[in-house]
């Protein structure tokens, strides 16, 4: 399990003063992915256009370059601004498989300063029911201090 007390302190230390988006997911994907052995995967996808998400920083195997809000657990986390948590992907209807070694996922909206959608936090693990409301609530704690102003 994370230790979110640390992780949140390294991760204010190193964002502190930065208002670039793609060095604070960046610095984010990074720290996130190797804070807790259950995470397999750990990146973002930014909002390009109108219901539109694009890969962006990421920490592990390649991940899907495109996807539009109407899909998979990404999607619906940027259509509903809602965190998603997938005990078991395999019975998300309309998951989509970037890998196949991912067997649950915890995806959390990322917003900017007056609730503007930047994208999402996603996060895959090779194992199933991996996440937690504990998870959900720490890590949009993390996302609400860094991202909240910019």
């Amino acid at each position: 399990m994370s230790d979110y007390d640390a992780l949140q302190a390294r991760i204010r230390a190193l964002t502190e003063g930065e208002t670039d988006e793609v060095a604070l997911m960046a610095t984010l994907a990074c720290e996130i992915h190797h804070s807790d052995e259950r995470f397999d995967w750990t990146g973002f996808y930014r909002v390009v256009a109108a219901e539109l998400l694009k890969i962006g920083p990421y920490q592990g195997g390649h991940g899907c370059l495109v996807i539009p809000f109407s899909r998979g657990v990404c999607g619906a986390a940027a259509r509903t601004g809602e965190v998603q948590i997938v005990a078991d992907v395999d019975a998300f209807p309309g998951h989509i498989a970037c890998a196949s070694s991912t067997r649950s996922e915890i995806v959390l909206p990322v917003f900017g300063k007056g609730r503007r959608l930047i994208g999402v936090l996603d996060i895959d693990s090779d194992r199933p029911d991996a996440f937690d409301s504990e998870d959900a609530a720490r890590l949009a704690g993390i996302l609400e201090e860094v991202f909240d102003g910019v």
